[in-house]
């Protein structure tokens, strides 16, 4: 079963690093779609699509509107202070007030490793409320209409 629309989505800025070179400061309206695979429970079905969909919106509200920092980013020096983050690179410097920051255990703000965090916070989202006759999961990611990232991975049923 899939999940997208309207309300799976989220607008936010970053600045990904390509090969030894950074993109600047740019912004997407990002749509997220959710696919998960396994058992059909005793109601017959696989999850209920209000269960699933609340949990991916409450993953976006987690970006939405914020400028989404890689914090584990091997280019960039990033440092956190008691109410921003300061990023440099190269002759330049961002300081972004700690509010409107998003700081990601990810290496580079791209669409497949966002995609990777969405779906890693659902599987853990999924495990607290119990759904736990699942096989796969798939998140994608999607910057702009013809342009996306997608992770999938298998789920332990049972």
């Amino acid at each position: 079963m899939t999940v997208e629309g309207v309300r799976l989505r989220f607008a936010a800025a970053h600045m990904a690093t390509l090969g030894d070179e950074l993109e600047p400061l740019h912004g997407h309206n990002y749509i997220v779609r959710c696919h998960v695979e396994g058992a059909l429970t005793a109601d017959h079905w696989v999850i209920d699509f209000s269960v699933l969909k609340r949990l991916v919106r409450e993953a976006c509200e987690r970006l939405d509107h914020r400028f989404l920092l890689q914090r584990d980013s091997q280019l960039l020096g990033i440092e956190e202070q008691p109410d921003a983050w300061v990023v440099r690179f190269g002759d330049h410097e961002y300081r972004f007030p700690a509010s409107d920051v998003a700081a990601l255990p990810i290496e580079n703000s791209t669409a497949e490793l966002l995609a990777q965090w969405l779906c890693e916070t659902v599987v853990a989202a999924l495990a607290a409320e119990g759904a736990d006759n699942l096989t796969r999961i798939a998140v994608e990611v999607e910057e702009m209409p013809g342009q996306s990232g997608s992770y999938e991975r298998a789920l332990a049923a049972g």
